[in-house]
């Protein structure tokens, strides 16, 4: 736009692209002028790259970041720092004072929480986009030192060492155990190990024999080690020679009972440096056989036995043998079972109501005492047993209370820890108990034959039926011995016919027609036989087609 005495010049919507020298020249007819104008495009700073996270710590972290590419055409003022929780999508701002330097020092954060931080450059203009966000981290403090770090053994070259966790494992929870040791007076430590332990106890092995050594320990996690615990005195690689000791628990001082099929398990536990030879022996002779098995550890043996049986009864010793030293004890194992049944047993004696009885005690008690007898009866009609003793313990007694005139028979059961005998001692022959003063004297009878040729009471009887219907023909008969009953049709044999089935219950004879057709009527004759001769009847079925 140009007027008498000046000329204006607008550029609408400047870019960067708009900034640079511009010359403005003016002409007459006398001649010419020009001027050079330098015009510069300032906007805000471009967005600064992604900041980069270092130095995690509990509850803080160093976030450092680089200045933005372009500043806008002004010197950048300083910068905004934000962050937020990874799942969510407020960001809060750390600072209200422009930061001055490309890093700071992030605090009060929540162990264990993801977080992402960005950034903000600053010019004179005003406030640049934000950053990328930075990778997510999560802040988690070392842990504390490991607690109760002990020397649990030493040998010529190896030291066991066992520890407890640390108070403070750290949201992440712990990677594992560094353990290290160096020379008593030395600064050097030395890895025990190529790596981490998950464990809280470690055998360091191929140490120097004699070396007076110091032992530490660190747990680590995603943050680092943490502090150290370190032994308080210095341990000296060196076999310690201990005499051997067996350590017997109290329930294997005294009798051990198994019943037969059962498992022995007894564990020893034992002490002494060097490891003790361990030795088994059963009355004298050294343990052979498949069925018994010993285990040695450098803390205990184990005898077992998988299912016990009566020759496994007996004393066992155990010997524990360090160079001249030696220490032993014995355990006394009494596999035990179910007893036999008593002997003998027999009626020495009647009268009135009672029944004396008397037996021999079992020939096998099951290798244990006996605790006594059952003692059990039986009417000879109902042969239901009926306890008549318990827990007794002699070898013969009086059954009382018997019935006048029933007969009964007795049965003795033997008893010891286990259990009852499996199978009874019991009298072969009924015993009666007679009327007392009168004697009974059955009468005899004139034997009398009662044998009788069959003869039909009731005959068969025609009959007409309609085709696809199961009928029945009846009859009745009688004889003695029972007559052999035979069933035919038109002359031939049904007893093999699978479509006919014969009943006979209390002399009434019954066939059974299933589905009948035409081809089915005809002459139906029962026959019935016995030693004293025979009898027939017979009937005749018309089976009819419905129309």
């Amino acid at each position: 736009e140009t007027t008498k005495d000046r000329s204006i010049f607008t550029v609408e919507g400047a870019e960067k692209e708009d900034e640079g020298v511009y010359v403005v020249t003016v002409q007459n007819p006398v001649g010419e002028d020009q001027v050079n104008l330098t015009v510069k495009v300032i906007d805000v700073p471009d967005a600064p790259a992604a900041p980069k996270i270092s130095n995690v710590g509990e509850d803080s972290c160093t976030v450092r970041w680089e200045p933005p590419a372009y500043d806008g055409g002004q010197p950048v003022l300083g910068y905004i720092l934000e962050r937020k929780k990874k799942k969510s999508y407020r960001w809060m701002r750390l600072n209200f004072d422009l930061l001055r330097e490309l890093s700071h020092e992030a605090r009060c954060m929540i162990e264990g929480v993801v977080y992402e931080m960005r950034v903000y450059a600053v010019n004179a203009v005003g406030m640049s986009r934000p950053s990328p966000a930075s990778q997510p981290f999560m802040p988690v403090g070392p842990p504390s030192e490991p607690s109760h770090l002990a020397v649990e053994d030493v040998s010529d070259t190896t030291v066991s060492l066992k520890w407890r966790p640390p108070e403070r494992m750290g949201a992440g929870g712990l990677d594992g155990y560094s353990v290290e040791y160096c020379q008593d007076g030395c600064s050097e430590w030395v890895a025990a190990l190529q790596g981490l332990t998950e464990h809280t106890s470690l055998l360091v092995k191929d140490l120097p024999t004699g070396a007076r050594l110091l032992f530490r320990v660190r747990a680590h996690n995603v943050a680092g080690p943490g502090a150290p615990g370190t032994t308080t005195e210095p341990v000296t690689v060196q076999e310690i020679l201990q005499r051997p000791r067996l350590q017997l628990p109290r329930h294997l001082r005294q009798t051990i009972q198994k019943k037969v099929g059962e498992p022995v398990n007894l564990l020893i536990p034992f002490q002494g440096k060097p490891r003790p030879q361990v030795t088994w022996t059963k009355e004298g002779r050294p343990l052979a056989g498949e069925e018994v098995s010993i285990r040695n550890s450098p803390a205990d043996t184990i005898l077992f036995i998988r299912a016990a049986h009566l020759a496994h009864s007996g004393t066992y010793r155990l010997t524990l043998r360090i160079e001249s030293m030696e220490d032993e004890a014995e355990l006394v194992l009494q596999v035990i079972d179910k007893p036999s049944p008593p002997q003998d047993i027999r009626v020495t004696d009647t009268w009135d109501f009672n029944v004396a009885l008397e037996w021999k005690p079992p020939q096998d008690d099951g290798n244990t005492e006996l605790w006594g007898y059952t003692i059990q009866k039986a009417d000879k009609k109902s042969m239901e047993w009926f306890t008549v003793l318990e827990h007794y313990r002699r070898t013969h007694c009086v059954v009382s209370e018997l019935i006048v005139g029933n007969g009964y028979y007795f049965r003795v059961f033997s008893h010891n820890v286990v259990g009852p005998s499996d199978r009874a001692a019991t009298t072969k022959e009924p015993v009666f108990i007679p009327r007392p003063g009168i004697m009974y004297e059955s009468p005899s009878y004139k034997a009398l034959d009662f044998s009788e040729a069959p003869s039909f009471t009731r005959p068969l009887v025609n009959r007409s039926v309609i085709a696809g219907y199961n009928t029945t023909l009846c009859c009745a008969v009688r004889g003695s011995p029972k007559p052999r009953i035979s069933w035919f049709k038109n002359g031939l044999d049904l007893g093999k016919d699978a479509r006919f089935r014969m009943f006979s219950k209390q002399g009434v004879l019954t066939l059974e027609i299933r589905k009948p057709c035409p081809f089915d009527g005809g002459v139906y004759v029962c026959r019935a036989t016995n030693l004293q001769g025979e009898a027939q009847c017979e009937c005749r079925l018309e089976v009819r087609v419905p129309q």
